[in-house]
């Protein structure tokens, strides 16, 4: 039987943009009618406009947004690690980043080519 292995580590996203961790609130991203999970890849094009979030959590809790592309702008060269796409603070929990206050507003992916790992 072949182990679980998390898609964030595959990708390297956990330990080259964040340490392991154990997610204590559940977060739901879509891009129009796409529901991304970990590891799933989009095309740029369906990532022109900013996804539908939604942040579980209290009213009372705050939460951070940040998008960024931990491979910018391939990942066989990623000379501009750790492109920031979008960043909200802020954000009431239960709701969504419209609810935050927006310090860097969303951009879409541009990579030269291919598909592109979002990491949210």
């Amino acid at each position: 039987m072949a182990a679980h292995v998390d898609p964030l580590v595959v990708g390297r996203v956990i330990g080259d943009v964040v340490d392991m961790f154990v997610p204590t609130m559940p977060v739901t991203v879509r891009f129009g009618t796409k529901d991304l999970t970990n590891g799933c890849e989009i095309k740029p094009s369906i990532a022109d406009a900013a996804p539908s979030i939604q942040i579980a959590g209290r009213a009372g809790d705050l939460f951070t947004l940040v998008m960024t592309d931990p491979d910018a702008p391939s990942p066989s060269e990623p000379t501009m690690k750790e492109w920031l796409h979008w960043l909200v603070v802020n954000i009431p929990g239960g709701s969504d980043p419209s609810q935050g206050e927006e310090v860097v507003p969303y951009m879409g992916p541009k990579p030269p080519l291919g598909i592109h790992p979002p990491v949210p």
